[in-house]
């Protein structure tokens, strides 16, 4: 009887869904609370040599980039940060606009002794990174965007009107309260509905970052981020008048942007290269691991990308 009873124990653990953490960082990165103006940023900074600067987006954290900062820091500096409101920085009241939150990314390089790096952004963080190269266009070496569209830059009023965007205009005190206890629920609509294959967001990455959302202030200030979207466009419709300089990448998962992040940024940039990585979806970094580490060094390396397309 005992041993009938561990085999059923034992193969109902089996039966359970396999959990697998979120990729740590490696131990030679150092972790940094640097102080910009109205926030304090959560940074890892590891490797040695050129510059390169990686920010996350809604749903995820810095934690995100880890498989790419491992491999970049074998011969450039990687610095990763924190948004301001999201993972482990502070939650400030207001500057949730991108070109504010450009200005913490500025002052983080420059209190690290960073003068120019190369940037990279995926979903809020391309919102970001776009707002950082137009900011500080000699800052800039080249400027790489993930899958997310920019608030202004056309086609920006057709982008928004797809029913998937519903949540650039969800926040306030009583949405806060219907996502409250629930963030699990909510960051699942985002994992299920815009991955190319919801699987490849395992059960072990779902728990990190739900309970990182579910700190207090943390559904709070990443509904600010969506809020501040308008301003942001406004902002950014004002910049156009200047294209921006330096080489850019813009990827798309096959399955979510696809090529539309190449032809948003054409009408940003000058000089705009495009891949869109198959059978991927959204979450490029979770969905096709190698395909986006490869495509982010060769760039940022300034050697051909695999599948990329010039205009």
């Amino acid at each position: 009887m005992v041993r009938f009873l561990c085999a059923t124990i034992l193969l109902a653990v089996m039966s359970l869904p396999a959990l697998a953490d979120v990729r740590p960082f490696p131990t030679t990165f150092r972790i940094q609370d640097i102080a910009t103006d109205g926030a304090t940023i959560h940074v890892r900074v590891g490797g040695k040599g050129p510059a390169i600067v990686l920010l996350h987006g809604f749903g995820d954290t810095g934690d995100m980039w880890a498989p790419l900062a491992e491999n970049l820091a074998r011969d450039h500096t990687v610095v990763v940060p924190d948004l301001r409101g999201m993972g482990m920085s502070s939650h400030p009241d207001g500057g949730y606009d991108k070109r504010t939150q450009a200005g913490d990314v500025r002052e983080v390089l420059s209190q690290l002794g960073i003068d120019r790096a190369v940037v990279v952004g995926h979903d809020i963080g391309t919102m970001v990174a776009y707002a950082y190269a137009a900011r500080y266009p000699d800052k800039t070496v080249r400027l790489i965007v993930m899958d997310a569209p920019v608030p202004g830059i056309p086609p920006w009023d057709q982008i928004v009107r797809n029913p998937l965007l519903w949540h650039f205009d969800f926040g306030g005190p009583d949405m806060e309260r219907l996502v409250a206890g629930r963030e699990r629920i909510y960051l699942d609509r985002f994992w299920n509905e815009f991955a190319g294959d919801p699987t490849k967001i395992d059960e072990g990455t779902r728990q990190h970052y739900a309970q990182i959302y579910a700190r207090p202030g943390a559904m709070h200030s990443s509904f600010a981020q969506f809020r501040a979207i308008r301003q942001d466009a406004e902002i950014n419709q004002a910049s156009l008048a200047t294209k921006l300089p330096m080489p850019v990448l813009a990827i798309g998962g096959e399955k979510s942007f696809g090529a539309n992040e190449a032809i948003v940024m054409r009408n940003a940039a000058g000089n705009v290269t495009g891949l869109v990585i198959p059978g991927a979806g959204h979450w490029l970094m979770e969905e096709a691991t190698d395909a986006t580490i490869a495509a982010v060094r060769n760039f940022a390396d300034g050697k051909p990308v695999a599948g990329a397309t010039t205009q």
